[in-house]
């Protein structure tokens, strides 16, 4: 039987140096799977936590989160050596995945989680994120995985994204790439969230929000845990709360980190490096938020806006032009 995506439509392929769509293709669901499929930055690693919390009802694993819920779709790895590290698993599988909803085959047995966070702190996040990369390490994997002509572009881009502040925030607005292209960009992270945000009413659809992960953390376990159809002992969860907590996952960083035992990272604490929300307010200026609200107003519905926005919602009015030089 072909694949389809979610409604019945042909599933769209995403592309870049490090992420191929492409390897869904074949898989093998099992009735209970759960894939994980955030944009970049929006707490994939977090809800990654969360799932194996609730999945194994204990805080003490048996090895690095990314062999329990691997990344599918990257190239970093070999796909058969994923497939068949997935052939083996035991366990409730929660795969992870920067795929949109349109782009990942669609299952009714299957739950297809996503996270949603206000796009400005995607972006400064992102820099982070970039700056602790060591590009050296990444064009190692990058060739070893097969991809030698991809290197140097990954490491590229690598460089590219840990540009700080209102330029690489500017960068990252601006980025024309096309959304298949599965670039770290506001139209992509938009774009990926809308797939969700135009399937949550599906019962195997789940659609949360960073912040109420920040604001509730227990509460929103709970009811993930509902959605799984996961019941939740009461004796042993909060300690598996704390376990979620951002402090807690940083303290367990070498264990958490994606692609764990690859030395991607400068420093695998920072990892986990602030986790806020609101922090571009002390970096962005009038200029880049009015930009950034043209474009969001170009690639999101109204209601997908007010619910990223809504602790600090965008303008109502259109802000004022930037004075003409």
């Amino acid at each position: 039987m072909r694949e389809t995506a979610v409604g019945g439509r042909p599933v769209v392929r995403y592309r870049s140096p490090v992420l191929d769509s492409a390897r869904w293709q074949g898989f093998r669901f099992r009735d209970g799977d759960i894939v994980i499929s955030t944009p970049p930055k929006c707490g994939t690693t977090w809800m990654q936590m969360i799932c194996a919390l609730l999945v194994h009802g204990t805080a003490e694993f048996p090895c690095e989160l990314t062999s329990m819920s691997p990344w599918l779709d990257t190239l970093y790895r070999d796909r058969d050596e994923v497939m068949a590290a997935l052939e083996a698993q035991s366990h409730r599988r929660f795969i992870k995945s920067h795929t949109p909803m349109d782009g990942l085959p669609y299952d009714e047995r299957v739950t297809y989680v996503c996270v949603g966070r206000d796009p400005r702190d995607v972006s400064l996040s992102i820099q982070h994120h970039m700056a602790n990369i060591d590009p050296a390490a990444v064009a190692r994997a990058r060739a070893a995985s097969g991809g030698e002509q991809a290197a140097e572009d990954v490491a590229r881009r690598v460089r590219e994204g840990a540009e700080p502040g209102a330029e690489g925030f500017r960068r990252w607005v601006e980025n024309p790439a096309p959304v298949t292209q599965a670039p770290a960009s506001l139209r992509y992270t938009l774009h990926h969230l809308r797939t969700f945000w135009d399937a949550q009413e599906l019962a195997n659809v789940v659609l949360l929000h960073y912040d109420d992960l920040k604001s509730d953390l227990a509460g929103s376990m709970r009811g993930l845990a509902r959605r799984l159809g996961i019941a939740v002992d009461e004796e042993s969860f909060p300690g598996l709360v704390r376990a979620a907590t951002f402090e807690a996952m940083r303290g367990r960083a070498g264990q958490l980190v994606p692609e764990a035992g690859m030395a991607l990272w400068r420093n695998p604490r920072d990892f986990f490096h602030r986790g806020s929300s609101g922090q571009w307010k002390d970096v962005l200026t009038e200029r880049e938020l009015r930009r950034y609200a043209e474009v969001t107003t170009e690639c999101a519905p109204p209601g997908l806006a007010a619910w990223l926005h809504r602790t600090h919602p965008l303008p109502a009015e259109p802000l004022p032009a930037a004075p003409q030089n």
